[in-house]
């Protein structure tokens, strides 16, 4: 009894090993060491776990599914919808009553995020609010509800009935892109960003003030956080004439200023600042399902720390006043097809000039236009199918010279007009439209490289540039070029201070 008893007790010995042997002081370091781990562990569960229950969620589309293969978080080129709803729910209810936002809410702002697959560059497309748009038709997810197919509506209420999906949906068909993913926040996410960052720098000429906005600023650079930069955000009437446009430059220099300040301030590197940044934002943001992990939102993140300012582009939706509306915007071609078309093929848009590496709906294209006797009998009937002339060559008369052209090919619904003088000859044509506009160009041999896909355009447009002044055949030397991008495509980049222009009316002394 007395063996077995001395046994057991260095059994327990043996078992303790080298810790039992350990000084005082390196037993209580390690004690120290595993709570710290075990707190750290319990930190960064409790944060995980909070931030991944604040973030809502709501399908991608709303009908019309991707027909690319799913983009990889950490790599590749990405597109992101960013929607700011006007939604009067919970705390947001003091800018209105539920009957001014009904359904879904509508989207009071709308920009698509393009990330390129080097993470050397961002491009920022803002569409203005009163933009005229055709919407697809789409469907409720959570009801299935079917909603028809909509034309010349504007594009804020795209996401009204049928959900955020309907908005993706839109934004696809009138880019001929895929998003990617979506964040959608509301009046609330702006005003406690704002606050977590300590205030915004923004700058305008003059001092102004706007009682529909609320918005009050001296002349010159103000930092705004709260309800002031939330108004800077929602005025309709502040900036420039007062109109859609100047709002959007507005918000896109809040945007470049935020950006500069997260960059300069080390934000993105600083665990602390940005748990207290990721807090504020999933409170306030619903995204698609896709979206809605912590890691995957990290993962953006970081690629989006270390681009330079200078490559964050801003632009505009080219517009110009819809004809059935002077107060409402249609996008004006050939502008806004040469934007998607330059998006498309990965253009960057701060130095056109630059290699780009073209997507392969692009590279598909044949390099020359096939000849009219080397192509297959066409399966439509040319008689009934839309194709539009444009002069933009500068001489008068032009169009009618290439119209009789069409007819005498068997092209008889024919329309012209007048068009803004452009350098380059184009073929646009819109969705379903690629077969018509193929041997369209083929009759006037413009070559391929001059065909551009531009959702807005009702079947065929031969937009002729001073390029294509004479005959009905276009000169091979002079087309070999894509079509140029607008000038001034940039609004600004991240890198640039600038300071908006108040509008005369609200002007005060």
């Amino acid at each position: 009894m007395s063996r077995h008893a001395n046994g057991a007790g260095l059994a327990a010995a043996r078992h303790l090993g080298p810790f039992r042997g350990m000084p005082v002081w390196l037993r209580a370091i390690t004690a120290v060491v595993a709570l710290v781990l075990v707190a750290g562990l319990a930190f960064a569960g409790f944060w995980f776990f909070r931030l991944q229950n604040n973030i809502s969620k709501a399908p991608l589309n709303a009908g019309g599914e991707g027909t690319e293969s799913p983009v990889s978080d950490a790599t590749g080129r990405m597109q992101i919808l960013i929607l700011g709803s006007d939604t009067r729910d919970g705390k947001n209810s003091e800018y209105g009553t539920a009957d001014d936002s009904t359904g879904y809410g509508k989207s009071d702002v709308m920009m698509l995020m393009d990330i390129s697959e080097d993470n050397k560059r961002v491009n920022v497309i803002s569409f203005p609010r009163d933009l005229l748009v055709d919407i697809p038709e789409c469907k409720d997810r959570k009801t299935n509800k079917v909603y028809p197919a909509r034309t010349g509506v504007m594009i804020n209420e795209a996401m009204s009935e049928a959900g955020i999906g309907c908005a993706v949906d839109t934004v696809n068909k009138i880019t001929g892109m895929q998003v990617d993913h979506f964040m959608m926040a509301d009046f609330n996410a702006v005003k406690e960003l704002s606050n977590a960052v300590g205030g915004v720098d923004v700058c305008i000429s003059d001092a102004v003030y706007d009682p529909d906005s609320r918005l009050r600023l001296p002349a010159g650079t103000s930092a705004v956080q709260g309800e002031m930069a939330l108004a800077f955000l929602r005025t309709r009437h502040a900036f420039a004439d007062g109109g859609d446009l100047g709002r959007i430059r507005a918000q896109q220099g809040f945007l470049s200023s935020l950006t500069r300040k997260i960059k300069d301030e080390g934000t993105l590197s600083d665990p602390a600042k940005m748990l207290k940044i990721a807090d504020v934002v999933t409170q306030n943001l619903t995204v698609d399902d896709g979206l809605a992990s912590i890691p995957t939102l990290l993962t953006i993140g970081n690629r989006l720390k270390d681009i330079d300012t200078g490559k964050v582009a801003f632009v505009a939706v080219p517009t110009t006043p819809a004809p059935v509306d002077p107060n409402r915007l249609v996008i004006a071609e050939p502008a806004g097809a040469q934007l998607f078309s330059a998006l498309r093929k990965n253009v960057d848009l701060t130095d056109p000039t630059a290699p780009t590496t073209p997507s392969p709906a692009e590279t598909a294209a044949p390099s020359a236009a096939p000849t009219e006797t080397a192509s297959p009998v066409p399966a439509y009937n040319k008689a009934i199918q839309p194709v539009t002339v444009a002069n933009g060559s500068g001489v008068a008369g032009r169009a009618q010279e290439l119209v009789q052209a069409l007819v005498s090919g068997g092209f008889t619904q024919t329309s012209q007009f007048q068009a803004q003088p452009i350098a380059k000859t184009a073929v646009y044509y819109g969705n379903g439209f690629a077969d018509v506009a193929t041997d369209v160009a083929a009759m006037l041999g413009i070559p391929a490289t001059l065909m551009i896909p531009a959702p807005g355009v009702t079947g065929v447009q031969v937009y002729v540039g001073s390029d294509f002044t004479t005959g009905t055949t276009f000169g091979t030397a002079s087309g070999t070029g894509a079509a140029a991008l607008p000038q001034d495509i940039v609004n600004q980049t991240a890198g640039d201070k600038v300071c908006q222009q108040a509008n005369p009316a609200l002007i005060v002394r």
